[in-house]
Parts: structure tokens; C-alpha cells; sequence
């Protein structure tokens, strides 16, 4: 069995760390739509970004979730998206979640869609169906205002 190296993780302060989550997640918008991938200005899923970004900002452990099928939603009702969020992060209401927080959407059965809340109303999210990494309002955009949504935080914990 391969145990993952230790990560020393940072001293945090909430404020700025949440600004470096917005900034840092900001740098990937039009970085191109990829499935499973997760390289800035190269090619990114919904995936790939927070990982990458949460991970930048020293709040996460540098992480591989392992290969998936851009499918597995459809099929399946293990809400595996949802496994490794809940890893790292605990849920909280979305009235509550602010700036650095990440937002999980359920699309077919399970919640297999995220994004980094960059302010009160913006997301930044890998999105397939305009094949890019977008900045969103995630309350209007009517895709993401129709679906049931989670929110979850990494300070508090």
C-alpha cells in the first residue's frame, strides 16, 4: 500500500486565504474544457480547478482522485464527487458560504458539478457545454440556478 507523502500545510489566515482562493481561481478562467485534466491555461475539468486552486493556496493537500468517466453521474448513484469534498471541507448553508467557498451542483444523480465562489454571486467552474473555465453568476445562470446545490468551507473546521 502507497502511503501519500505528508504535506505540511501553512499557518492559515481566513481573510486573505480566501482572497488567494478567488484570485488564484481567477487565473484559470479560459483555460480550455478537458475531462480528467487539470493544467492551467492547457485543459481543466470541474474537478481539476478546485483541486488545483485549493490546493495552491496551501488549504488542501496536493491530491489525485484517480481516473473517472465524464459519465459516472448518469450512471451511478455513489456520490463520489461529494467523497472527496467532503474530505477536506464541511458543509455549511449556501446563504452562508462567501468568498473561497466551493459550490457542488447535482446533475443527473448525483452532485457531480462544482465551483469556486468567488464573491457573493460568482463562481468560477470548468463548464463542458461552453468549453472553457467561466466566471458565472451562479445565481442566475439558469442551468446552475435550476439544480440543487451544496456548499461547503475549508476554514472552521
Amino acid at each position: 500500500m502507497n502511503t501519500p507523502p505528508m504535506v505540511t500545510l501553512r499557518p492559515h489566515n481566513e481573510a486573505a486565504d480566501r482572497a488567494a482562493v478567488a484570485a488564484e481561481a481567477r487565473t484559470w478562467l479560459g483555460t480550455p474544457y478537458a475531462h480528467a485534466q487539470r493544467l492551467k491555461g492547457v485543459g481543466a475539468d470541474c474537478a481539476g480547478v478546485p483541486l488545483e486552486v485549493y490546493a495552491a493556496v496551501g488549504l488542501i493537500p496536493p491530491t489525485d482522485v484517480g481516473p473517472y468517466s465524464n459519465q459516472w453521474h448518469l450512471h451511478r448513484s455513489r456520490e463520489r464527487y461529494l467523497e472527496w469534498v467532503e474530505k477536506f471541507g464541511r458543509e455549511i448553508a449556501r446563504d452562508q458560504a462567501g468568498q473561497g467557498d466551493f459550490l457542488v451542483w447535482r446533475f443527473g444523480r448525483t452532485y457531480s458539478h462544482g465551483g469556486i465562489l468567488v464573491d457573493d454571486r460568482h463562481v468560477v467552474h470548468a463548464y463542458a457545454r461552453v468549453g472553457r473555465v467561466i466566471l458565472d453568476n451562479s445565481l442566475t445562470q439558469a442551468e446552475l440556478k435550476n439544480s440543487p446545490v451544496k456548499a461547503f468551507t475549508f476554514w472552521g473546521a
